[in-house]
């Protein structure tokens, strides 16, 4: 066992942890942060995007011993006083999910494009997405949601359409 100190959400935790366990699996269960989704363990979906030290990562592909030392943000973590982060209330307000089982990971992803390209076009929140998979949505009003989030005009193009979606990701 081996001990690690971080901080999640805001709240100080310390712990003794095996040396192999995934961070994404210490969140969900030492922390109770099932926000933060597993979904294929390799890295490829996304849904397990989580903030350390205020940079998106896969939490599935990071040993919770990395994380000694650090401050991780989940999906729970976003929401401030009982107000969503803009973000999160734009994925509600623009229909930005489906089933929602990609949606926490899109939504951290997305927090994490913004900050650092706060007016991204159409074509850099696909690609800044493209690490993330959904397979409900067609990636249409994802794109939307970060648009609204972002303050840009959303007006309707042959771009946005759900035929730019691919299996690999949100790439046109």
């Amino acid at each position: 066992m081996t001990r690690i100190s971080l901080t999640v959400d805001g709240a100080r935790v310390a712990d003794d942890v095996e040396p192999r366990m995934l961070l994404v699996q210490y969140l969900r269960e030492r922390l109770g942060k099932t926000g933060t989704v597993i979904g294929c363990d390799t890295s490829n979906c996304g849904a397990c995007t989580v903030h350390l030290d205020g940079e998106s990562v896969k939490s599935c592909n990071v040993l919770a011993v990395q994380a000694d030392g650090c401050e991780v943000t989940t999906i729970e973590g976003l929401a401030q006083d009982g107000q969503l982060h803009p973000v999160q209330e734009a994925f509600r307000e623009c229909h930005g999910l489906q089933c929602g089982f990609c949606t926490p990971g899109m939504v951290m992803q997305s927090v994490a494009l913004l900050k650092e390209n706060p007016q991204p076009s159409e074509e850099e929140i696909r690609l800044g997405l493209e690490g993330n998979l959904c397979r409900c949505t067609g990636y249409h009003n994802i794109v939307k949601a970060v648009q609204h989030a972002a303050g840009v005009s959303t007006g309707s193009t042959s771009s946005t359409s759900d035929e730019g979606a691919t299996a690999e990701g949100v790439t046109a």
